[in-house]
């Protein structure tokens, strides 16, 4: 009888944890809806509701598929979906300075594509890789192309299609990644200079380890200019970064620097303190981060230790920083868009000599998103890059 009381506890037990597990699903799958529903009603609002595209990016989960990616990414950049670049030529390929680098670049990223996808397939999509960045530097004479650019477009091209790409990679180019694109890595120094200042406020003895190691900041230079598509294996993370950081701030990147060396706290201080060993361990980024957590923490470290206030110790005045000085204007600016549902209709009432030449089709737009709807399905296999960082890149920062 003991016995048979005993097991039945345990079944109870059992019984009381599974129902656990399908509340936390059910809850789980109703904030979703709920999310969905709020997505939808503020990209169908007048003007779009930018504040609440924005939160939905940000809040946990992002933005949940790359449909919705498709939908929100473009609205959270300005970009105006019904009036896209026209497909570069290869003409624009011609006589430019940065074609060769980028060409060995695009060479190097096979490992940015999904898994499994034909050969031919992917040297389309190189092709097109090649023509997106090309295009933007023809287009926009004071951008500067830096090695890690291409990991940036390429996330891009997988989600949004080619054209789409164009328009969001520009936009993106003139704001948040402006100071990357200086003639020189000034600017992407003062950027990477807010790190020691975000350790310093919250743990201060994890700063003076890292100064006495005299590790510096190079650790997170390719999380910084790649958003962190260099060198993360699993493409879902790279999209629930992308999410985040298309709706915050243009140094947000550099707070998740932070919060990933905060989250290693206990394995940087039991490593030898010197420059070699800390480097090599930060270096080596894990591929298990919680990140939901880590975005929430660096959200949170943003809203405490705001830029102004770690400006003057990261050397840097805001006057310097272009993507910094513009971002107010830049946020401004995205409030005052239409509904794709208007857009759409100013479009077709428009007499046909007078589309602009780069708008795009229904038809067109259908097509651009069913392929790019697939790469970004498979896309979810995509694996760590296999570039190296050149050494002639490096010796720009000393």
């Amino acid at each position: 009888m003991r016995k048979g009381k005993k097991h039945q506890q345990q079944n109870t037990g059992s019984q009381v944890n599974g129902n656990g597990n399908v509340r936390r699903q059910g809850e789980q799958e109703s904030r979703k809806r709920q999310k969905l529903v709020e997505i939808h009603q503020a990209l169908n609002s007048d003007p779009v509701d930018i504040e609440t595209l924005r939160r939905a990016a940000i809040s946990e989960g992002g933005l949940l598929t790359d449909e919705i990616r498709r939908k929100v990414w473009p609205k959270l950049l300005s970009v105006n979906i019904y009036n896209l670049p026209a497909k570069p030529s290869k003409d624009a390929r011609e006589g430019h300075k940065d074609y060769n680098q980028v060409l060995l670049d695009v060479r190097r990223s096979m490992r940015r594509f999904p898994k499994g996808m034909r050969v031919e397939q992917r040297e389309v999509l190189q092709e097109q890789l090649i023509d997106i960045i090309l295009d933007v530097l023809r287009r926009n004479p004071q951008l500067h192309y830096y090695q890690g650019y291409h990991d940036i477009a390429v996330t891009f091209l997988l989600v949004v299609g080619e054209r789409m790409a164009i328009a969001m990679v520009e936009t993106l180019s003139n704001h948040h990644l402006r100071d990357f694109m200086d003639p020189t890595m000034d600017s992407t120094k003062h950027i990477l200079n807010y790190l020691m200042p975000i350790l310093e406020e919250v743990d201060p003895e994890l700063h003076r380890f890292m100064l006495r190691a005299e590790v510096g900041t190079i650790f997170a230079l390719s999380w910084l200019i790649t958003w962190y598509g260099h060198v993360l294996s699993e493409f879902r993370h790279v999209l629930r970064l992308y999410d985040f950081f298309l709706a915050s701030h243009p140094l947000m990147a550099i707070y998740f620097a932070a919060v990933i060396v905060l989250h290693r706290e206990a394995e940087v201080k039991s490593a030898d303190c010197d420059m070699a060993s800390v480097h090599h361990l930060l270096s080596q980024i894990p591929q298990d981060l919680p990140y939901e957590d880590l975005i929430a923490r660096a959200q949170r470290l943003f809203l405490r230790y705001p830029p102004p206030l770690l400006a003057k110790r990261a050397a840097l005045q805001s006057r310097k920083s272009i993507a910094i000085n513009s971002f107010k204007d830049f946020q401004l600016a995205t409030l005052q868009q239409r509904p794709d549902a208007v857009l759409r209709r100013q479009l077709h009432r428009q007499p046909p000599g007078d589309t602009p030449p780069a708008a795009t089709s229904q038809l067109v737009k259908v097509a651009v998103w069913g392929i790019s709807a697939t790469l970004g399905a498979a896309a979810l296999a995509v694996a760590q890059t296999a570039m190296e960082w050149a050494p002639e890149f490096l010796l720009q920062l000393f």
